[in-house]
């Protein structure tokens, strides 16, 4: 008996849930009474279904070599090329390279590849077949670095039309040498190539060419570098000659770079001129301020020689004089220059004022003698008139701190002194010379210097401009 009620029970139970299940599913079901019934989208068959439409089945690739040009033992194939520039990344002069980023397309027949189709549409393939098909082995000459793009997969496209004609394209970023010239930098314009050549095909069994022309090469509207002007983009073509393989062809990517100048003139040029401007200074301060003129020619000086050290270390270490070296080492001479005209001001100074000491010490003291007559003699006394002065005796100088240096007061007193003996003192007074003024050395100079530095300018933009 037990048992005949727990079979009950678990019946019951199991209708239960049954019965609410149900009631479940009808609460939760959608009113398809007001659906209205939508469009009926036709599916394109998808031929990769079909195993005999794979693309190694149609293009026969397992039926040929590969590894053989198209057309082997004929004429050589022609392919062509056009290339688009999107971006000049950088020049560099200390490694006298640059890096462009190009889309390289090559264009081919291979006969091998065609397949039959109804609609001449072409098929597009990605990075996956190039491997087991022939394309061209062109690679860039003189090249230092270069790699394909792979983010977010190989930047590679293969299109076949249904003829055999071919169209292989790669996105590459490429560095290559660029031989350059820096006699007249930085005023200088730079030519550079980047040449494609295929490796081991020689012209008689590969012709590279450009794809119509001129056309074949674009740029990118906003291909700019920052320290240069693009001036042109152009194509050429030429074989280059190995003497162990044979003839090549090799076509050349050519474009012309001028250099801004603006930016040099900011951080080199202007600083010089005022570094020189500077150096003029001391010309207006006194020659007895000897802290004041030293200090400021030590630091012009100085201030030339980081200049033209910031200048080289960014620069390769060529073996030539380049325009803006010429700049600065004038600028240089002129600071130079400015230092040691001072110490020819200081040294004559110096010279004046021992003679000066002497004259003194050689004439005695006339003080109190009451026949005295004065007279102002200069460094341009003739002899003329000094064999007028017979009957004086020269006595000792007194010079005078209020009147321009190149005057001294001589005092003659009458005395018995013979003519011989008067025309010899006034002519070791006159000839000694010893009144030059110091201070005409500085006026000429505030002259001078900017005259010559202001024509070293003229000159050297009107050669380089």
């Amino acid at each position: 008996m037990p048992y005949f009620f727990k079979t009950i029970l678990i019946l019951c139970c199991l209708t239960i849930a049954v019965e609410s299940r149900k009631h479940r599913k009808k609460r939760w079901a959608p009113r398809v009474e007001n659906l209205k019934p939508g469009p009926i989208l036709k599916r394109n068959q998808d031929l990769t279904k079909n195993r005999a439409t794979k693309s190694e089945h149609l293009l026969r690739v397992d039926d040929h070599d590969f590894t053989m040009r198209p057309a082997f033992g004929g004429p050589a194939i022609p392919v062509g090329v056009n290339v688009v520039v999107e971006s000049l990344d950088s020049i560099s002069e200390v490694d006298m390279d640059f890096t462009m980023t190009l889309y390289l397309r090559n264009y081919w027949k291979d006969e091998r590849l065609s397949f039959p189709s109804t609609t001449n549409r072409s098929m597009t393939f990605d990075g996956r077949l190039v491997k087991k098909i022939w394309t061209p082995d062109v690679f860039f000459v003189h090249s230092k670095r270069s790699f394909i793009h792979d983010t977010t997969t190989d930047n590679i496209m293969l299109r076949i039309f249904p003829d055999g004609n071919v169209l292989y394209s790669i996105r590459v970023t490429v560095t290559a040498m660029c031989n350059m010239d820096f006699s007249c930098f930085p005023l200088d314009t730079q030519t550079c190539s980047l040449e494609i050549e295929s490796y081991a095909y020689t012209e008689d069994d590969l012709m590279l060419y450009w794809m119509d022309g001129e056309e074949a090469l674009k740029t990118d509207e906003k291909v700019s570098l920052s320290q240069f002007l693009i001036q042109k983009f152009h194509t050429t073509s030429r074989l280059a000659f190995y003497s162990s393989t044979g003839w090549y062809n090799r076509l050349y990517i050519n474009f012309t770079l001028r250099r801004h100048i603006f930016f040099f003139l900011l951080q080199t040029y202007f600083p010089a001129t005022l570094m020189v401007m500077l150096s003029w200074v001391s010309f207006w301060i006194d020659r007895r301020a000897v802290p004041a003129r030293v200090s400021l020619g030590i630091t012009t000086v100085l201030t030339m020689s980081t200049i033209i050290t910031g200048v080289n270390a960014s620069m390769p270490r060529v073996s030539y004089i380049k325009a803006v070296d010429i700049y600065l080492w004038a600028s240089f001479v002129f600071v130079f220059l400015s230092v040691l005209q001072y110490a020819a001001v200081n040294y004559l100074t110096t010279v004046q004022e021992r003679k000066e000491r002497k004259l003194r010490q050689k004439f005695p003291c006339t003080c109190g003698i009451t026949s005295t007559k004065t007279m102002m003699l200069d460094g341009a006394f003739s002899d003329t008139e000094a064999n007028s002065l017979a009957g004086y005796t020269q006595t000792p100088i007194i010079t005078d701190q209020q009147v321009k240096q190149d005057r001294m007061v001589v005092h003659l007193s009458i005395g018995g002194e013979s003519n011989l003996q008067k025309k010899k003192h006034l002519r070791e007074f006159v000839g000694m010379r010893i009144i030059k003024n110091t201070h005409s050395i500085d006026k000429y100079s505030r002259l001078i210097f900017p005259a010559c530095y202001v024509f070293l300018n003229l000159l050297y933009w009107s050669i380089y401009l």
